[in-house]
């Protein structure tokens, strides 16, 4: 084999290497698995109506995900809904005032996407601001999302 060919696949497989891992490559962060009564991997398999514009006002916005895996505490049943402050906001940037301490790497809610989030509940007693829940009429505890990060399952 030619040199210049080696040094090209060479560079070739470890540039896909580092592709492959990804940004959630590596343990997850120390925020995950210390924030809350929860932790689970989950995938987004519903948002009712779209995001208010922030400007309007700060807001939580209740989400339906679908549970992929329970890391640590317990949650009820498969499906769980929960709580995102001022949705919109990517999380590392989410945190003011009003929410306390949030935060992750998650910059989006687009169903499909699986996040890995450090939970807390009832969301009603952690959170004194507007809520959004379209999802009112489903039974079962609304958790407040302390951390959220991207996840691969």
């Amino acid at each position: 084999m030619k040199p210049a060919l080696k040094t090209f696949l060479l560079g070739l497989t470890a540039a896909l290497g580092l592709v492959s891992c990804g940004p959630n490559a590596g343990p997850p962060s120390s925020q995950l698995t210390t924030l809350g009564k929860v932790e689970v991997t989950a995938r987004l398999s519903q948002v009712l109506g779209e995001f208010p514009p922030n400007k309007l006002y700060d807001y939580v916005y209740v989400m339906k995900y679908h549970v992929i895996k329970v890391h640590r505490g317990q949650v009820e049943g498969q499906d769980i809904f929960v709580g995102h402050y001022n949705p919109l906001k990517p999380r590392a940037t989410a945190a003011d005032k009003f929410s306390g301490a949030i935060g992750g790497n998650a910059d989006r809610f687009q169903v499909g996407d699986a996040h890995r989030m450090a939970l807390d509940a009832p969301l009603d007693q952690l959170h004194m601001g507007g809520i959004i829940d379209k999802h009112f009429k489903e039974p079962g505890p609304r958790y407040w999302a302390i951390w959220t990060e991207r996840a691969q399952e």
